[in-house]
């Protein structure tokens, strides 16, 4: 029996939030509904294994996230630096960068850059045998295809996105296993602290 696969999930937060808010949650009772606990999400992919009855040992769980500013919007600073404190503290690695404000309304800059740049730096460092990128940001598609086209000796790359299949939107390339996560598997993953 081969040796389970090393598994490092990668998760745009602000995208895969309101991604689960829009398919399990069309009329949101509040901002809660579709937060989601990054490491049990991470350990659900893993537990399930991937195409052809892969087995997965999960290694890491990187989440990036934008980081309100505490100048501009205090609270939501407060809770956001209490949330990704969890998530560091349940084992994830966070990265964020600080939203950019323009007329008043925050914007995340750089957080898929960053997740694009990660995913191709730890496929050629060789950190990973499995990457999965939870996103459906088609901005994300080039480092996909970069992983996918260059280093296949090395490592495979996968996608997860709410919903089911045929259903929902997805990251898409010809081949590219997705694991579809159904509204059972929100709820096991679904992140219940009020922040």
């Amino acid at each position: 029996m081969a040796p389970p696969q090393r598994l490092v999930l990668f998760i745009d937060y602000q995208n895969a939030y309101r991604r689960a808010r829009d398919v399990f949650f069309p009329t949101p009772r509040s901002g809660r509904d579709g937060h989601l606990n990054p490491t049990d999400l991470g350990q659900l992919i893993a537990n399930r294994g991937g195409a052809g009855g892969t087995s997965y040992a999960l290694t890491e769980v990187r989440v990036y996230s934008g980081r309100p500013s505490p100048r501009m919007d205090r609270r939501t600073f407060a809770a956001h630096r209490k949330q990704s404190q969890g998530w560091r503290s349940a084992g994830a690695t966070v990265i964020e960068r600080e939203l950019r404000y323009f007329q008043g309304r925050p914007q995340e800059k750089g957080i898929d850059v960053a997740l694009a740049v990660d995913f191709v730096r730890l496929a050629l460092e060789g950190s990973y045998d499995v990457g999965v990128m939870m996103s459906t940001d088609n901005d994300l598609l080039p480092a996909l295809e970069t992983v996918r086209n260059h280093y296949t000796a090395d490592c495979t790359v996968e996608v997860a996105a709410w919903g089911t299949r045929g259903q929902q939107q997805r990251l898409w390339l010809p081949g590219l296993w997705c694991h579809w996560l159904d509204q059972r598997d929100y709820a096991v993953v679904a992140e219940q602290t009020r922040y």
